[in-house]
């Protein structure tokens, strides 16, 4: 297939996606569905969104500072209003195509502080692999939460006592199993993941032997704090949310952000997504999509606000340059 086709699909396939998915859940909506939620939506608590979004605007700046920290060691020292807006406008490209954000980023870096190409980008993948790896992390601690109830479902027939164990050890020769075909093939799937895992391990090393490594450690998990304190404050918003378990919490905020890959910015994708998930834990159906749409709503919203003034105070800014 042409190039220029799969970049074109690329772009296209996602927003269109998205935009079914929003004509779908629209279109299986009852009047009485469309008043609950119109309803969620006129008696929020927005002064809990509002904390959300300064949560939000936290991280930003924190992963303006800690991409700081990885581009001083390499000679460079990029004024701190240059590093924010060129974030603000990675986050506002990636909602118009997919992961382009970061090539403009490391772009606009290029131009405005004279940090080469190569290097803005290489620092922004090692900051993506930081970011993998935190994300693996919650996804883990979400597993972890909900240990009981996937105990309970694999091992709901009580009546065998030797059920658990051979479970668990086909699980495991599983395990083994697929560790093997990993290490060993040369099946172009299998080679992707081992690369993927490799560039997790290299980076992990690479994080370790910076010189301001504890700092970069810092903001981090300060940037994932502030993302999770989002999601928790719009919880608040809407009563049927506000005393939802942290188990909750974290599977919500997991499956929301894995939706963000499947459209872009999570058109259609995160409120389909997270309703769901708030749904399993008692939150009933109308709130619950309520919940999901001003989340996202709110998050999008202020991407496109911040993005879109950084895309325009950028040159500005630097227009002596």
């Amino acid at each position: 297939m042409n190039k220029n086709i799969k970049k074109i699909l690329f772009t296209i396939l996602p927003i269109a996606l998205g935009v079914f998915l929003i004509w779908n859940f629209l279109s299986k909506l009852t009047p009485e569905d469309k008043e609950a939620i119109f309803n969620s939506f006129k008696t929020a608590n927005y002064w809990w969104v509002l904390l959300s979004l300064i949560f939000g605007i936290l991280s930003h700046l924190s992963r303006a500072y800690r991409w700081k920290f990885m581009l001083e060691p390499m000679g460079f020292k990029p004024k701190f209003p240059n590093l924010v807006m060129t974030v603000l406008i990675t986050y506002l490209i990636n909602i118009i195509i997919p992961r382009a954000g970061e090539i403009a980023r490391a772009t606009a870096i290029s131009k405005y502080e004279k940090v080469p190409f190569e290097k803005g980008f290489g620092t922004i993948v090692a900051e993506r692999i930081a970011d993998v790896i935190m994300l693996l992390s919650i996804i883990g601690l979400a597993f972890f939460l909900q240990a009981d109830l996937l105990k309970s479902y694999l091992f709901k027939d009580n009546s065998n006592p030797y059920q658990s164990i051979i479970i668990l050890g086909i699980l495991g020769i599983v395990g083994v199993i697929g560790f093997l075909f990993l290490k060993k093939s040369t099946n172009k799937f299998a080679l992707k993941i081992r690369n993927f895992l490799n560039g997790l391990f290299e980076g992990v090393k690479s994080i370790l032997k910076m010189k301001n490594k504890w700092a970069f450690i810092f903001h981090t998990f300060f940037i994932w704090i502030m993302y999770l304190l989002m999601f928790y404050a719009v919880t608040f918003a809407i009563p049927e949310t506000s005393n939802l378990p942290f188990e909750a919490i974290i599977v919500g905020f997991v499956v929301g952000g894995l939706s963000m890959a499947l459209t872009n910015g999570g058109l259609g994708t995160y409120p389909v997504f997270v309703a769901s998930a708030l749904v399993l834990y008692g939150v009933s159906d109308n709130p619950a999509k309520a919940f999901g749409w001003i989340m996202w709503t709110a998050q999008t919203l202020m991407i496109l606000v911040f993005g879109g003034l950084s895309f325009l105070l950028l040159p500005i800014y630097n227009k002596e340059k």
